[in-house]
């Protein structure tokens, strides 16, 4: 049988056809294509300000940029996440301080972020794991009393609702990723999402090398019209106009996408729902998620067996994360197991199943059905 992976873009030919009319047109980068796709964000995510940029971490990459985070500052983010999280803040100059995740949700913990500021935390950066929005209005409130940036890593949670409040209107900067598994694809892809003019000039300066071509910006204006000039450092995270044709071809079906998530979210809660050895992922009553990810968990001792099983039998389940400060690099910096326990308990048991828009019914049953003989003959 065809294999079964954990996540997939959703692409039709009217995302194609979008495609090849920017391809034959006379941009394909830093062209109106890139304008429409940040217009069309922020509808989608409610920020006065979008910056497309070519990945995920790019965005992560820029928005820590806008808000100044250098040598000397630190940020408190979870460990539960893919490591650019932390390594673009340290790529910075900054330091990393990990705070544990909330065992139910897998959500960085408001109370563990608060005992953990010092006089040197630059921000909190809340990671909303699965697409299950982050407590943000308690992590507001402490950014807030601190005189700190919150920065939310929305790489999961495109289209989820918190209180009414969709993700990217809410903290200081969001950022997302349009990676194929993600919400919407763009093949690679990533953005900036902010209601501050000064955190949206800056990411869109990193974002381009630094380069400032605006006439009344410019040291030596009167050099002639071809003139620009570099008044800080930057990169090229630029997203292209093709890439970002598919992005906003991709954001008109995201309520679709949303729809069939949550659906396939339902079927696994009502067929495993009463499972003792599984735990399975919650909703809390005050946020609409849209779902990136279904993680379980099960025994410890069984979650390897289970794991090799399921990809034995085509399913290709996977595991999100590896604690950041597990990676041999962070060990080198003196970061020791045992450090967020509730994180390194949530990846000792954790398997993500299968969960995208195109994922059938009866693909769905096989995944069911799978995991569940398995995680019997493991548990016995």
């Amino acid at each position: 049988m065809k294999p079964i992976p954990y996540g997939h873009q959703s692409v039709s030919w009217v995302d194609a056809i979008a495609v090849a009319k920017t391809v034959k047109s006379e941009w394909m980068t830093m062209g109106p294509a890139l304008e429409k796709f940040e217009a069309d964000l922020a509808k989608v995510s409610g920020g006065k300000h979008v910056v497309a940029v070519s990945s995920g971490s790019a965005a992560l990459h820029c928005a820590y940029a806008a808000v100044d985070l250098g040598p000397g500052d630190e940020i408190i983010t979870s460990p539960l996440t893919f490591a650019s999280t932390a390594t673009t803040a340290m790529n910075l100059g900054a330091k990393v301080v990990f705070a544990d995740i909330q065992p139910d949700t897998g959500n960085i913990d408001p109370l563990h972020v608060e005992s953990l500021l010092g006089p040197r935390t630059k921000a909190i950066v809340a990671v909303d794991y699965a697409g299950h929005p982050a407590d943000l209005d308690e992590l507001a409130k402490i950014s807030q009393k601190h005189g700190i940036v919150l920065v939310e890593d929305a790489a999961h949670s495109l289209g989820s609702i918190y209180k009414d409040r969709p993700v990217g209107s809410i903290a200081d900067i969001t950022t997302f990723s349009f990676f194929p598994t993600k919400n919407i694809a763009t093949g690679e892809g990533g953005a900036v999402v902010t209601n501050s003019k000064t955190f949206a000039r800056k990411a869109r300066l990193f974002r381009s090398h630094g380069l400032v071509r605006d006439n009344d910006s410019l040291k030596y204006p009167n050099e002639g019209p071809w003139h620009q000039e570099i008044h800080s450092l930057g990169l090229n995270y630029r997203l292209p106009d093709v890439l970002a044709s598919l992005g906003s071809a991709q954001l008109r079906r995201i309520d679709t996408f949303k729809s069939r998530r949550k659906s396939i979210f339902r079927g696994y809660s009502e067929a495993m729902g009463e499972i003792e050895d599984l735990q399975l992922p919650i909703e809390r009553d005050y946020v609409d998620t849209t779902w990136h990810l279904f993680p379980v968990r099960t025994p410890t001792e069984s979650r390897k067996a289970i794991f090799e099983g399921l990809r034995e039998r085509g399913i290709l389940v996977q595991v999100n994360y590896i604690p950041v400060y597990w990676h041999p690099y962070f060990e080198e910096l003196g970061f020791q197991r045992g450090l967020c326990p509730r994180s390194e308990d949530f990846y000792r048991r954790e398997i993500s199943l299968p969960i995208y828009a195109g994922l059938r019914k009866n693909q769905q049953e096989r995944v069911t059905r799978n995991l569940l003989q398995l995680l019997s003959q493991a548990t016995g």
